[in-house]
């Protein structure tokens, strides 16, 4: 059965997985700890968010839970608005 979730505001932040075996880039997007989504999933969104700011930021955005390309994924569309809520603690000095 296909997976058919809600829209709902997320927030996510990019980091650089140990493989990206499969994927396009060196830079990822995944779901902070403690929302309603697992952290393992990747994110489908705006390569803004991967190309335009530091390794670690993150970014509040409206996204839902998908499995039309196969395995569950979360997908945001990539002309929508996102937020930057921080940057990562090394750029901060």
């Amino acid at each position: 059965m296909a997976i058919k979730g809600v829209y709902q505001f997320i927030v996510v932040e990019s980091f650089l997985p140990q493989s990206t075996a499969g994927r396009h880039g060196s830079v990822h997007i995944r779901p902070i700890p403690g929302q309603s989504f697992p952290q393992n999933l990747f994110v489908e969104c705006s390569k803004d968010l991967m190309t335009k700011f530091p390794v670690g930021t993150r970014f509040k955005i409206k996204a839902k839970l998908t499995d039309r390309e196969g395995a569950p994924f979360i997908y945001s569309y990539h002309g929508w608005k996102y937020e930057v809520l921080k940057p990562p603690k090394e750029s901060l000095s």
